[in-house]
């Protein structure tokens, strides 16, 4: 009874994102809306499907099927700017769509139930990171965080100055914003992870997005707990994690805890099964 149980789980995720789907489709009367969130439902539920199931590459795949999927068909075919500076833009214009939907659903309300397990599973530009071979940091985390929030500031003032200075065809100008920031992260983040040999560097250090994800995946919801009466203290969960989090510790003050991204390397190499 309970390995059927474990199955559970993928279904429940696919009835929360079919839930959404559904919702913005009758409010939006856009069907694009119900094909959008069932595809990114049936990814991530094949995805826990397959962790169960132990495959190897679970979470990569998951990461391959949506990260491809809103790089290339949302932001390339489509022409919609899905990173932040999209976000600033349809914000600005007082707009619910695309990317301010993406937003809402990924990085503000969502990490209240699975924190930054967007980062994970979805992240475009992690997505290309992990395929370097630093995956797990060899240094201690730097005291760098802060400039993610000058990136942050800089997307917001970058958008305003467009609306300031009311440039024509700003949307034409989101697009190539899209396709310069993408070079930009994946130049910046690949150099980074081989000066500091960590894949996540980008992430630690220099991602606005992080700017949303951080609170909000302070109450997550869906969280990896250790099991005090199995734990052995043998550092394994620790030296595995690509975001340097300490799995040990319950509370929602342990170190670094707001970067967990769910990759779940530290249950698969936890010796004693307690995570």
């Amino acid at each position: 009874m309970g390995q059927i149980k474990q199955y559970f789980k993928p279904l429940i995720i696919l009835a929360i994102f079919e839930a959404v789907a559904v919702t913005l489709w009758l409010t939006k009367h856009n069907i694009f809306y119900f094909f959008n969130f069932s595809y990114i439902g049936l990814s991530v539920s094949l995805g826990i499907f397959l962790f169960i199931k132990k495959h190897k590459h679970a979470r990569r795949i998951v990461q391959l099927l949506v990260g491809t999927y809103m790089l290339v068909y949302l932001g390339l075919i489509c022409g919609e700017n899905m990173q932040i500076e999209g976000f600033w833009y349809y914000l600005f214009t007082g707009v619910f769509e695309a990317a301010t939907i993406h937003y809402a659903v990924a990085k503000i309300f969502g990490p209240l139930i699975f924190g930054r397990g967007w980062c994970g599973y979805a992240c475009w530009t992690a997505m290309i990171l992990d395929f370097l071979p630093y995956k797990t940091p060899s240094q201690p985390r730097k005291k760098l965080g802060w400039i993610r929030y000058i990136t942050f500031a800089v997307s917001v003032i970058f958008v305003s100055a467009l609306f300031l200075a009311k440039a024509g065809n700003i949307e034409r100008i989101m697009f190539w914003a899209f396709i310069a920031g993408n070079i930009v992260y994946y130049v910046t983040g690949i150099a980074l992870a081989f000066i500091f040999k960590d894949n996540r560097a980008f992430c630690k250090y220099i991602c606005p997005v992080t700017v949303f994800l951080k609170p909000m995946s302070y109450f997550s919801l869906i969280r990896i707990k250790c099991d005090k009466d199995k734990c052995v203290n043998c550092g394994k969960c620790k030296s595995v994690c690509p975001m340097n989090v300490d799995m040990t510790d319950n509370s929602r003050k342990r170190a670094n805890g707001t970067e967990c991204i769910l990759c779940m390397e530290c249950v698969k190499n936890c010796p004693r099964d307690a995570l």
